[in-house]
C-alpha cells in the first residue's frame, strides 16, 4: 500500500514541475490529460481566465457506441481522431501539451500523434 502511494505522490510532483512551466492561453490552450486505468480525460484550459475550453473523455456517449475498451492504445488514438477535428472547429490550432506527470509513451503518445494528425500544432 506505501508504494502505491508513493507512486501517487511521485507522479503528483513531477505533474507540478511540468505545470510550472506549461500555461494555457485563449490562443494556445493547455491540452491536459488524465489516465486512469480504464479511461483517458483530455481538457484544453485556457489558464488565463481560468476556464475549461472543450473537454473529451473515453466516457462520452458517443465515443462508447464507436468502441468497446476505452482503456487501450487503440481508444486513445480513436479519441484524438474523433476529436481533434471538433477542436479545430473551434478555432484552436496551437496547444501546449500537459502530459500530467505521465511517461510519455503508450496512451499518452498515442492521443498526442492523433491529435497532430488531426492538425494540431504542438
Amino acid at each position: 500500500m506505501a508504494q502505491i502511494q508513493e507512486r501517487k505522490l511521485s507522479r503528483l510532483r513531477r505533474h507540478l514541475r511540468i505545470k510550472k512551466k506549461v500555461y494555457g492561453t485563449s490562443e494556445k490552450p493547455r491540452l491536459s490529460v488524465y489516465r486512469s486505468l480504464n479511461h483517458l480525460i483530455v481538457q484544453f484550459i485556457d489558464d488565463v481566465n481560468q476556464k475549461t475550453l472543450i473537454a473529451f473523455s473515453t466516457q462520452d456517449k458517443e465515443f462508447r457506441k464507436k468502441i468497446k475498451s476505452t482503456g487501450s492504445i487503440e481508444a486513445a488514438t480513436k479519441l484524438g481522431e474523433m476529436f481533434g477535428p471538433k477542436v479545430l472547429q473551434q478555432g484552436i490550432k496551437k496547444i501546449a501539451f500537459d502530459r500530467g506527470g505521465y511517461l510519455y509513451h503508450g496512451r499518452i503518445k498515442a492521443i498526442a500523434d492523433s491529435l497532430r494528425k488531426a492538425g494540431l500544432e504542438f
